[in-house]
């Protein structure tokens, strides 16, 4: 019988001592960003009501939450998500704040959903939400934050797609399809099935410009130069105000000296009951998944009782972690510190002097093990010390560079 207690269940892992270091390293990088360009972090439960995420809501499947019950046998989940909590906190004790509001957050999220961690199942989540303002100059300080974000973490060569989910919706009120074709569409283009995407327009006798522009979608990606190949004629207004709105969000990008790091995806038709805007993704080479995601959900904190626009994006720590990894950029190793061994009276002057170190912020550890001078040193060397310091009884120091 297989002894279950000495093993972690399948999509989590711990995290050991060099790992973990880079981990904390890398979140330290991420909220100083968010701290120096004005956003203020928050907090919110590991365990939610399903309601929140679920339910009439719907806002994620409920075959990719982790659920179980509380004493009184209410439905309660590990958070899948934390954009979802801000919007709640947004609507209720966020409430009576002057908006527009800047927040960030980071912390651990638990999903079926392979895309957040790259085949795990518990993973860390950072981000940032501008809340209460709808502006392409609020969409473009997102995407800019995004950015930023992921220079700070060590990567440099990476890319964020942006793309327009209006300009579906757009295109799909010309259609005149109903909601559940309109569905079957988005999902049919998010998997580039043009073939079915014909198909479902034939079947439909959609009118042969709206037609065209629809097949053409998961083509149009690229520089802001696609934008001109599009024919306003035909489009509608809904689609026009798209375009327009993502053109003066990369203007804005321009000015800010960012350009270089976007391109546009007109094809990228994420989840309809969620955003309602600019959407965009970051990839960078090495990992298999974006790296990060967000766009604007104007709808989102309405779900919770309180109409306010809001924006943002949320970064996969561990997605970059893999990404770092891969392209040979963590952090170096940490100054070695000092390992600190005494002679049999001189255990006072070793604790002082081990004291002294640290209140220096040197790493020192003080030898617990009494081993011979010999093996103290192998200890130290093994352990990735840079120091051996013996104090003798007199008050004297040996000190070995290891």
């Amino acid at each position: 019988m297989k002894r279950w207690n000495i093993y972690t269940p399948e999509g989590v892992q711990d995290i050991l001592f060099e790992s973990c270091r880079q981990k904390r390293l890398l979140e330290s990088k991420i909220r100083r960003v968010f701290k120096l360009n004005g956003y203020r972090e928050i907090e919110t439960p590991t365990i939610e009501f399903y309601d929140t995420f679920g339910g009439e809501r719907g806002l994620i499947s409920q075959e990719s939450m982790y659920k179980f019950c509380d004493s009184k046998g209410r439905l309660l989940v590990l958070r899948p998500d934390l954009t979802v909590p801000v919007a709640r906190v947004a609507a209720t004790k966020l409430k009576d704040e002057a908006f527009p509001l800047k927040c960030c957050y980071m912390g651990n999220t638990f999903s079926f959903d392979e895309l957040g961690g790259g085949r795990q199942n518990e993973f860390t989540q950072a981000g940032c939400e501008i809340l209460g303002i709808n502006s392409p100059e609020a969409d473009a300080e997102v995407v800019a934050m995004a950015i930023e974000t992921v220079r700070a973490t060590g990567i440099d060569e990476f890319q964020i797609d942006i793309g327009q989910v209006g300009f579906f919706k757009g295109l799909m009120a010309e259609s005149g399809l109903s909601d559940d074709e309109i569905e079957e569409v988005r999902e049919l283009i998010d998997q580039k099935n043009l073939v079915a995407v014909e198909q479902v327009m034939d079947r439909h006798n959609v009118k042969d410009p709206i037609k065209r522009i629809i097949l053409d979608l998961p083509r149009l990606f690229g520089s802001k130069d696609i934008l001109g190949e599009i024919s306003y004629k035909n489009i509608g207004k809904v689609a026009t105000r798209a375009i327009e709105n993502i053109k003066a969000v990369l203007e804005i990008l321009e000015d800010r000296n960012l350009s270089q790091y976007v391109s546009l995806d007109l094809g990228m038709v994420q989840s309809l009951n969620y955003y309602t805007g600019i959407v965009f993704r970051g990839y960078t080479y090495g990992v298999g998944f974006p790296i990060l995601s967000g766009g604007r959900y104007d709808k989102l904190v309405s779900k919770f009782g309180k109409d306010c626009e809001a924006t943002g994006f949320s970064l996969g720590i561990n997605m970059v972690m893999v990404a770092l990894e891969r392209q040979k950029k963590q952090s170096g190793q940490e100054s070695g510190g000092v390992f600190v061994t005494y002679e049999k009276n001189a255990r006072k002057l070793a604790s002082d002097y081990c004291r002294q170190l640290i209140d220096n912020d040197c790493i020192a550890e003080m030898d617990i093990m009494q081993m011979a001078p010999e093996e103290s040193k192998k200890y130290a060397h093994s352990r990735g010390f840079s120091k051996f310091v013996c104090i003798k009884n007199d008050g004297s120091r040996e000190e070995i560079m290891l």
